[in-house]
């Protein structure tokens, strides 16, 4: 007999619903199919009788319903947000402790103290522009030249209050404006502005791309393994250009939820996915970044390695971004969310 549980009737499965005597790994995820399923299905062999789920969603997204099911936990594990998120989590006492084999090769700030969380991948987020209109020497270079006039009704955003990648851009671009000060209101004015040229904002990645492809808008801002991702296995006519002033680097995670119903078999995955395999599958064929240093450089695909000298992280105060960008964020969201166009911003 085969049963679906009610409570996962949204959740992507490699195996569809589960035999009785099997084992359901749950995962809460902002990270795109192709890697889900290649991961999934590698652990399910390994590991017979296993079947994978996730949930897609947004990294805040996962964040709000992990705090919703405290009191009855459905997730084993939460995999991608960026660190800031991780933090907000870990206060929250939604993570169980667990030091995982390889969190030797990863720097203090790409951990938690407490061993709540780890760094998985490092993420530099970029601008993205629809190549059959618009030429690598005509996008945007920098991130202030997304305010063009030219780029006017042409930028497409994905919906920030859900997205851990766009709250990691929005953040960094206040903290950039301020000076190093913390002080919000340039930063707030630099956004105001951003959304008098945004067209619309999207409500999932796979929207954004859909219509970035269409040429509904021809340029965004994004992440830029996804963006490689999509250049690999599709024909969008989709390209970007890293900014040579400095970008956002997200240290994206993985970490155990309390109360996993399997926490066994998730400390399993979570010791697959940070592993040397695990890494160098993801960056050869998901165009991943390692967040740990302790991997021969010799073992990275050349993509990576032609890339990485071209990442200049954008320098911010990590501790102040994460205590602030809450308070930044629900701002944006009441104060300048279409609100640049009547503020006079042209």
């Amino acid at each position: 007999m085969r049963r679906c549980h009610p409570a996962f009737a949204v959740l992507l499965s490699l195996a569809g619903c589960v035999a009785d005597s099997g084992e359901v790994l749950v995962v809460y995820t902002p990270h795109g199919r192709d890697l889900l399923e290649d991961f999934g299905e590698r652990f399910q062999e390994a590991n017979p009788g296993v079947t994978v789920q996730w949930l897609d969603m947004g990294s805040q997204e996962v964040l709000d319903r992990l705090r919703s099911e405290r009191a009855n936990p459905q997730a084993d594990i939460w995999w991608g947000a960026p660190a800031e998120i991780f933090v907000q989590g870990a206060d929250d006492d939604l993570l169980e402790p667990f030091e995982p084999d390889w969190a030797d090769g990863l720097p203090a700030d790409r951990r938690d103290p407490e061993n709540r969380w780890f760094g998985t991948y490092l993420t530099p987020e970029v601008i993205a522009f629809n190549s059959a209109v618009v030429s690598p020497q005509e996008a945007p270079q920098e991130w202030d030249d997304v305010l063009d006039p030219r780029w006017r009704d042409q930028v497409l955003i994905r919906e920030p209050m859900a997205s851990g990648t766009m709250r990691a851009i929005f953040s960094s671009i206040i903290y950039r404006e301020s000076e190093g000060s913390g002080d919000p209101e340039a930063g707030y004015e630099w956004l105001l502005r951003l959304d008098a040229q945004t067209k619309e904002y999207v409500l999932n990645p796979t929207l954004l791309y859909q219509k970035l492809a269409r040429q509904e808008g021809l340029v965004t801002l994004w992440a830029m393994p996804d963006i490689e991702t999509l250049i690999a296995t599709t024909d969008y006519p989709i390209d970007y250009v890293i900014p040579s002033q400095g970008t956002p680097v997200v240290i994206d995670g993985i970490a155990l939820v309390r109360g996993s119903r399997n926490p066994e078999m998730a400390r399993a995955f979570i010791e697959y996915v940070g592993s040397e395999e695990g890494l160098i599958l993801a960056a050869e064929d998901h165009f991943r970044i390692p967040a740990r240093t302790d991997l021969d450089p010799e073992s990275l695909p050349d993509w990576l390695r032609e890339a990485l000298p071209r990442i200049r992280e954008m320098p911010v105060d990590n501790d102040l971004i994460r205590e602030r960008t809450p308070e930044w964020m629900r701002y944006w969201d009441s104060n300048i969310r279409r609100r640049g166009e009547a503020s006079g911003y042209e």
